[in-house]
């Protein structure tokens, strides 16, 4: 499989995505490339969903999401992060030596994010060239980890703030880069290559300090910010478009075997520093408050929040991962405080409870 030529998108990127968002509601055949193993609980209407999205191309729903929409599309994404290495370059030429040999020599996306991330894991027994090799094969021949790198990009661009590019959102976030070396370990490890894609856990937990067990099944349009001390469990299942911040931990309880890690569906907001242990349901579009230790299922669309976590509200919002509202329950405290305002005696040096009523 070759690269996509960057020749064959030739309009401006207005007018690509203009021409991607009237394809938005086609339908495509074609099987999955996929293992075929994806919980039913991760829902069907994400792929319909993300035809929603900026970049529409890339999420067809086919065996061929590079292809189908036809070659006069191109790689928009890819269009785009060369432009703008083209412009850092030009703003800042100490650095175009580094753009030029991490993006602008490669012909295609998958080419770049190998080379970029075989020189940050790259060590004196574990040469680049041979990381590069590796990463670029497994990319290439896995049309579903193509499409996957290319939402992820979209989602660090999106819902952080501080990712000011697609180009940088390639270059430097370690927790867009421990994703996408986890997504070549998955693969590997599907194929029975398992001590190589132990190996890359390894490296990946040394010098990003997140551990994600290559086993475990991710989505895609993730965004996995920061991604310090993020620790993610053999049989953990991760849906499409969720967001999770740094020190999450999806573990077991230590006294389980087998299916014994947690399963987060779609569109759900994991806070920071939130522990979720146990073979337990996140619901789809469900916001775990940061902090929160959470050892029970949790309904869709609910709020929770404590230690251990407890409902306290419900979101609106379908996916509340792409609004990135951590303040969301602000205005829930705020009612909850004034509709119990008035509702107990004032402070007399006895609790309500405990009142003498003697007559």
């Amino acid at each position: 499989m070759a690269c996509l030529s960057d020749n064959t998108w030739v309009a401006p990127l207005s007018n690509q995505l203009a021409d991607c968002a009237s394809l938005r509601d086609k339908e495509h055949g074609g099987d999955s490339d996929g293992d075929g193993d994806t919980p039913s609980f991760i829902s069907a209407a994400s792929q319909q969903f993300r035809l929603e999205r900026v970049f529409p191309v890339y999420a067809m729903g086919s065996s061929k999401p590079l292809a189908v929409v036809g070659s006069d599309l191109g790689d928009p994404i890819w269009d785009a992060i060369r432009q703008e290495a083209k412009l850092d370059a030009e703003m800042e030429p100490i650095l175009s030596s580094f753009l030029y040999a991490s993006i602008l020599s490669h012909d295609c996306l998958e080419q770049a994010l190998s080379f970029v991330l075989s020189n940050r894991l790259q060590n004196p027994t574990l040469l680049a060239t041979q990381l590069m090799d590796i990463f670029f094969d497994v990319m290439m021949h896995d049309r579903t980890i193509q499409q996957a790198i290319r939402l992820d990009l979209q989602a660090f661009k999106e819902r952080d703030p501080s990712c000011l590019s697609y180009s940088s959102a390639l270059l430097y976030p370690k927790g867009y880069h421990s994703l996408q070396v986890h997504r070549v370990a998955h693969a590997l490890w599907s194929r029975g290559r398992t001590v190589l894609a132990l190996a890359l856990q390894s490296r990946v937990s040394e010098v990003f300090a997140a551990d994600i067990h290559p086993a475990a099944k991710i989505g895609d349009g993730i965004l996995l910010d920061h991604g310090t001390g993020v620790v993610i469990g053999e049989t953990a299942v991760v849906g499409n478009r969720v967001s999770l911040m740094h020190g999450v931990t999806l573990g077991g309880t230590g006294k389980e075997v087998g299916d014994r890690h947690p399963k987060v569906g779609d569109g759900a907001l994991i806070g920071a520093s939130t522990t979720i242990l146990g073979n337990i349901k996140i619901g789809n579009g469900a916001m775990v408050a940061a902090g929160s230790l959470v050892l029970k299922d949790v309904a869709p669309h609910s709020m929770i929040a404590g230690i251990p976590a407890k409902v306290i509200g419900y979101v609106e919002e379908q996916d509340p991962s792409l609004t990135m509202k951590h303040d969301a329950t602000k205005d829930f405290f705020e009612h909850v405080a004034g509709s119990n305002y008035g509702r107990y005696p004032r402070a007399t040096g006895q609790c309500p409870e405990t009142k003498d009523n003697r007559h």
